[in-house]
């Protein structure tokens, strides 16, 4: 469901973890451990080289974080890989999604919509060259979890959550939680894939704004801090790009160039169970 039967096991093993330190991220926290559920098929058990590739990938990770692997259970069965990482914030200072406010700025992190490319291109529904499906698919199989610039945006975002379903349901889930709407602007989020491709803008705004799976973090801030999410931004080694602005009126409204309304209904995110 989250992977690719062919994934290179060093990569799937970097992904495994780096999703859930993208959780960590989006509450601003600072990883501390995590735990390891994992079954494996009887051919990936006596496959020794796969599960040395499927560790490095892991633990690798785990190091640059300082966040070792404090324990969980192996045992038989499909392919699974199931990780919960704990992390620690100081009270009071946690991201929440809750906490967006009318007239603030929406921020996203990084390059959105590669790793959807990179999945359709994989699946045969468009065709990418060979060094953007290279570069696509580096994004789709090692996300940089943003632990720096979530730790960094302590006390200037007023909400935050990490783009893993689609741009726009995601930040669903902030305006919901926070009773807030919102305005995002067509043009900002046409910057956002870091791939360049000759693709038709219908499949580019679709990969923006519905794919999903980049792990960067979708926030929100007051217009008196810019400054200060820019220097945040380079203390988390990314850029960040101002998508558009909340409004005091619930509903999400997408706008060109012009400002005119876009009709948004076909940008559907993920949905784990349809």
């Amino acid at each position: 469901r989250h992977f690719l039967p062919d994934v290179d096991p060093n990569a799937l093993g970097h992904k495994a973890l780096a999703v859930n330190l993208s959780d960590l991220a989006a509450m601003g926290a600072q990883p501390l451990a995590f735990t390891l559920a994992l079954a494996l098929p009887p051919e990936r058990a006596a496959d020794a080289p796969w599960l040395d590739a499927l560790g490095d990938g892991m633990l690798q990770l785990a190091s640059e974080h300082a966040c070792p692997l404090a324990g969980g259970d192996t045992t038989a069965g499909p392919l699974n890989l199931c990780i919960t990482a704990f992390g620690q914030v100081p009270a009071g200072q946690a991201l929440r999604r809750s906490g967006a406010r009318a007239g603030e700025d929406i921020w996203v992190s990084g390059n959105v919509g590669d790793a959807r490319l990179a999945l359709g291109a994989l699946r045969g529904e468009w065709a990418l060259p060979e060094p953007a499906l290279v570069q696509a698919r580096a994004r789709m199989d090692r996300p940089m979890p943003r632990v720096a610039l979530g730790l960094a945006l302590r006390g200037i975002a007023s909400s935050c959550i990490d783009v893993s379903d689609g741009l726009l349901g995601d930040l669903g889930h902030i305006l919901s939680a926070s009773g807030v709407g919102a305005q995002v602007e067509l043009g900002a989020a046409r910057t956002l894939p870091g791939v360049a491709a000759p693709l038709g803008e219908d499949i580019l705004h679709a990969a923006v704004l519905a794919g999903g799976d980049d792990y960067e973090l979708l926030f929100t801030a007051t217009p008196a801090m810019r400054a200060a999410v820019a220097h945040a931004g380079a203390l988390g080694g990314t850029c960040v790009t101002r998508i558009g602005h909340i409004l005091a009126e619930p509903g999400l409204r997408v706008v060109d160039e012009q400002g005119l309304p876009v009709d948004a209904s076909c940008w559907q995110s993920f949905d784990h169970f349809a």
